[in-house]
């Protein structure tokens, strides 16, 4: 079959793999029927050092079940089904408590010798606990947003959901990338009263607006932080989504937070040590945030999408085949895309 391979920083090619068998007796096959590239794949498309053999990549998709190992059940050929960016087998203690992405017996995606999601096909580890069934074709218009269920929106959402966001609560959300888009739905959905989307990619921000933003501040650095305040009464807001990942991003959410308030962090930290210090702690703030559980959450927002009563596939804004994943790729490293939708 074929599947996206990254040689290097910039180096991602398609090429020939061998088909997925099942090897366990939890294992399924699934055929993938769509595919994205997430904003973290972006880190080793401008890092990674050069090598001569290519490693997987990809962890968000959604497919067609066309095996099961003799130890699953739920799940039988032809279902269509959603991946979690994590798989679990979602009965240990930790997954029993919400943490799928701590289970004892799960793991990652295009890691030891596990399929990665942008390619043809893909064999799920522990796939009873791991897979969703969606009750929908397999040429659904809904399958953006339900694939936004394997990641991006759950990441928003779990950014709000430990930030505490709720009714008459205000948010800062860092970032106008898909995530941090996916934050300001999120926080919409939970009840935000007001939520300011700090962001500087007009085509991103009025999607933000639509998602739910009151407020857009363009300004970034201490200005930023400025305009934040201006608009808060001096204060900040009670909650700031941070969905970056650099330092500036986490020194500008502990600007903009109120005394007393929550920052939650989900942009994967490119960064050592936290700017939390005693004037931090004079502020009684606090730090939350993490990589999210999507598993946990996909049936509490799965419903809302069959609806339409939101619909976070709209971060899709350029669709590729398989064999032009590289391009895909350049587009979002380039920012002339927001999420690249992959439809092998």
């Amino acid at each position: 079959m074929r599947a996206t391979l990254i040689y290097g920083a910039g180096d991602v090619r398609v090429e020939d793999v061998p088909d997925p068998v099942l090897r366990d007796p939890t294992d399924a096959l699934v055929r993938v029927l769509r595919s994205c590239i997430c904003g973290s794949d972006l880190w080793p498309y401008r890092s990674l050092p050069a090598s001569g053999q290519g490693e997987r990549i990809g962890h968000e998709f959604l497919g067609v079940v066309e095996d099961v190992g003799s130890e699953v059940s739920g799940l039988k050929a032809g279902d269509v089904v959603v991946a979690p960016f994590v798989w679990a087998d979602n009965t240990c203690d930790f997954c029993r408590e919400g943490l799928q992405t701590s289970c004892r017996h799960g793991g990652l995606w295009a890691a030891d010798g596990v399929d990665g999601g942008q390619g043809e096909a893909v064999r799920v580890p522990q796939a009873q606990g791991t897979l969703v069934r969606l009750p929908v074709g397999e040429d659904s218009h809904l399958l953006p947003s339900l694939l936004t269920l394997s990641d991006v929106f759950c990441t928003g959402h779990h950014c709000a959901v430990t930030a505490g966001v709720g009714p008459r609560t205000s948010v800062t959300v860092i970032g106008d990338g898909a995530v941090g888009l996916s934050a300001v739905l999120a926080a919409r959905r939970l009840g935000a009263e007001r939520i300011l989307l700090m962001g500087r990619h007009t085509g991103r921000t009025d999607l933000g607006r639509e998602f739910g933003a009151t407020d857009i501040v363009a300004a970034r650095g201490d200005e930023g932080v400025e305009r934040v305040r201006e608009l808060t009464g001096g204060d900040g807001t009670h909650t700031v989504l941070e969905c970056v990942g650099t330092r500036q991003a986490i020194e500008t959410a502990f600007a903009v937070v109120r005394d007393g308030g929550v920052v939650s962090r989900v942009g994967a930290p490119q960064y050592e040590e936290v700017p939390m210090g005693f004037p931090e702690f004079m502020r009684n703030i606090t730090l939350t945030g993490g990589v999210a559980p999507a598993r946990a959450y996909i049936e509490e927002l799965l419903p809302e999408v069959l609806d339409g009563a939101i619909e976070p596939g709209r971060v899709f804004d350029r669709t590729v085949s398989l064999e032009r994943v590289p391009a895909g790729y350049r587009a979002m490293a380039d920012r002339t895309a927001l999420k690249v939708l992959i439809q092998p």
